[in-house]
């Protein structure tokens, strides 16, 4: 039973599918009586005695019409065929059916269908007054004008408001993705900002520290002097201690998103470079560190990111060089490889020099600066290794890869983009066609064969009316007792198409003939629903009677 009523859940909202609010039920009911009652008026208006029973099928086809979109048209074209009230019905459902059915072969091949169905049904009724040729002959010209330009139409509005409703989604996208673009440049922005104070402020504190050790230890000095100079010591250390607090601030509200390398936070080209690390290396020195300083190789042009990683990692080793060991001979490094430059400084154990530490307290170290050297170096294909050596010393190296330019362009691509936060659209987005190309080209097709087909029965109307009609003057010459092959060559072919109409009427046809009907042009005397007809009956091969009479049309 629960498969049973789980099956029955299923179709239902397979043929009514919701949302059914109540307005929306008011309306389908309304619509479904209008087009029910106008159903049933148009059978009594043809003289039909099923007025009430295709009333009921045209309401409920209304109502199916969104579900069961093919089945309703196959059924609708069915019974529009055998009678004239489910006709407007047949407009609904191919609206229906093209703005629903979304495979296009499923939706031609249940057109196609439909059509043999109107036609076939049209065809077996045999009504009297119209004859099976004129059904099939007009039932493709009805069908595309009542059914096929209506589907057209309902396909086209279909289809513009599934464009419009993605246009709206992607727009909405957009806007949402510009949001988090503006958030995610705040968020680098502000890491941009803690790597260079913590790089530039944090390499001149620890030269101010350094200073002020190497004052600390010189008999030259007072009691005094040294104690101020304790102070501004410590002094240095708080204030790294401080800015250390603020970077990790920054790098923990910019969740760690790395720097666009080479570029500093205003945007323009960073301070110091290859040349720079000269720099570096004498203002350590005047600040009384043992530095020795190599340079190896044949210089190469460097891009952007790279010379600036470069200064970065030697500006780097000697702030922890001065840090943690003051007073230790550092060794500064830049050698050209055939592939890459090397960066490496390496400093020994700090010597041990009594009271020179009394009070500076410990080393202040944030965890940043070899992390941020990692990051600049991947970010150019390169690689940080930090460590110590078998010496007990320590040792900063870098790998930078000449070929970091080809990474910088593609970076600054990527900066351009995020920036302008809107993706690049692809050339077949560009390239994709409106839906109402499709459904014009359909629309024009339909008019061109509906077009075809009133021009072939204008042509075929007045050929058959030709053929089917003889001249007074013919008539009067043709005598009793010709022989039958003589009478035909005389004759029109004739056209049953026009004259089934008129067999049966008329005086009595004499016994063992065949005869053969024409409508009599130019006798006069008929009224404006009736016609002349000539009827010449043959026996044995001779024309053995012509009659001329009035028929009602």
């Amino acid at each position: 039973m629960e498969a049973i009523a789980r099956a029955w859940n299923t179709a239902v909202r397979t043929a009514l599918p919701g949302p059914w609010r109540p307005r929306r039920v008011v309306g389908e009911a309304v619509l479904a009586l209008l087009m029910g009652g106008f159903a049933a008026l148009l059978e009594l208006l043809s003289n039909s005695g099923l007025a009430v029973p295709f009333g009921l099928a045209v309401a409920v086809l209304f109502v199916l019409r969104k579900g069961l979109p093919a089945t309703v048209l196959l059924t609708t074209a069915a019974l529009a065929g055998w009678a004239v009230g489910p006709m407007p019905m047949l407009v609904c459902a191919g609206w229906t059916a093209g703005a629903r059915i979304r495979r296009v072969w499923s939706l031609v091949a249940a057109f196609v269908v439909g059509w043999v169905l109107f036609t076939v049904t049209g065809v077996v009724k045999d009504v009297a007054s119209l004859s099976p040729k004129f059904v099939l002959s007009l039932s493709l010209g009805f069908f595309l004008v009542s059914a096929v330009l209506p589907a057209l139409y309902g396909r086209y509005r279909a289809q513009r408001r599934a464009l419009l409703d993605a246009l709206r989604e992607r727009n909405e996208q957009l806007l949402r993705e510009r949001v988090m673009v503006v958030h995610q440049a705040r968020l680098r922005e502000r890491h941009r900002i803690a790597q260079d104070m913590h790089d530039s402020l944090g390499h001149q504190l620890a030269l101010i520290s350094v200073h002020s050790g190497a004052l600390e230890v010189d008999r030259t000095l007072t009691d005094r002097q040294r104690e101020a100079v304790g102070v501004l010591r410590q002094a240095a250390v708080a204030a790294m201690r401080e800015l250390r607090e603020v970077v990790g601030v920054l790098h923990d509200e910019s969740t760690a998103l790395p720097p666009t390398a080479g570029t500093t936070a205003a945007g323009a080209p960073a301070r110091g470079g290859v040349d720079g690390v000269e720099g570096l290396v004498e203002s350590s020195r005047s600040a009384g560190a043992r530095i020795d300083f190599t340079l190896e190789g044949e210089r190469r042009p460097l891009s952007a990111a790279v010379d600036h990683a470069a200064y970065r990692i030697v500006q780097e080793a000697l702030t922890n060089a001065h840090k943690h060991a003051p007073g230790a001979p550092i060794g500064v490094a830049l050698r050209y490889e055939p592939d890459a430059l090397v960066v490496e400084v390496t400093n020994a154990r700090a010597p041990e020099l009594v009271g020179s530490r009394v009070g500076a307290g410990a080393a202040v170290s944030g965890g940043q600066g070899l992390a941020g050297l990692r990051e600049r170096a991947r970010l150019v294909g390169g690689m940080v290794h930090a460590g110590p050596t078998p010496e007990q010393g320590f040792r900063l190296a870098g790998v930078l890869p000449y070929e970091g330019a080809e990474q910088d362009a593609a970076a600054d691509a990527a900066e351009d983009w995020m920036v302008d936060g809107l993706p690049p659209v692809e050339e077949s987005e560009r390239g994709r066609r409106s839906p109402a190309i499709g459904c014009a080209l359909g629309v024009v097709a339909v008019v061109a064969i509906v077009l075809g087909l009133l021009v072939w029965g204008v042509v075929a109307i007045v050929r058959g009316t030709n053929d089917a009609t003889v001249q007074k003057p013919m008539y009067d010459q043709i005598r009793v007792g010709t022989t039958e092959a003589e009478v035909l060559q005389t004759l029109p072919r004739g056209n049953d198409f026009f004259t089934d109409t008129y067999k049966g009427t008329g005086p009595e046809v004499p016994a063992g003939a065949h005869c053969r009907w024409y409508v009599l042009n130019g006798a006069p005397g008929a009224g404006w629903n009736e016609e002349h007809v000539a009827r010449f009956c043959f026996r044995d091969g001779a024309l053995v009677e012509k009659q001329e009479y009035v028929a009602r049309g």
